[in-house]
């Protein structure tokens, strides 16, 4: 019978969990963007990623360090923004938000990247329409 087991290991991922969100929440209180975007990408919370991105705009010289963040991420990350963006271009309260994101990733990445990044077709498939 591994149903102990289990239900340890089930409980320890929720612990886990919920350290990781104490520790999105303190990042988003230290204004800590670059740590605090990486960590909702790895919990994979594009609604978290948004509010991220949303307060980092609210900063003065908000566009600069949205850039200086989102131009940090690995690759892997900006590929989840990337179809994270896609969404929420599709919904008018958050358009201004993905925009800024999607300018930032096509000032600062050469299109033979961009075009390497899983999705892409997809992506641009989706946003022609909203943007």
């Amino acid at each position: 019978d591994v149903t102990e087991i289990e239900e340890k290991e089930a409980q320890a991922k929720e612990e886990e969990q919920i350290m990781k969100e104490q520790e999105l929440s303190n990042l988003l209180h230290e204004k800590r963007y670059l740590k605090a975007l990486g960590l909702a990408i790895s919990l994979d919370r594009p609604h978290t990623v948004l509010m991220v991105i949303k307060a980092i705009l609210k900063e003065p010289e908000g566009r600069r360090h949205l850039q200086e963040n989102i131009v940090r991420l690995r690759k892997d990350q900006k590929e989840a923004v990337l179809a994270f963006l896609v969404t929420w271009n599709t919904n008018s309260r958050n358009c201004h938000e993905a925009q800024a994101v999607m300018e930032t990733l096509l000032k600062h990445e050469a299109p033979d990247t961009l075009l390497q990044f899983s999705g892409i077709k997809s992506a641009v498939e989706s946003l022609l329409p909203y943007t």
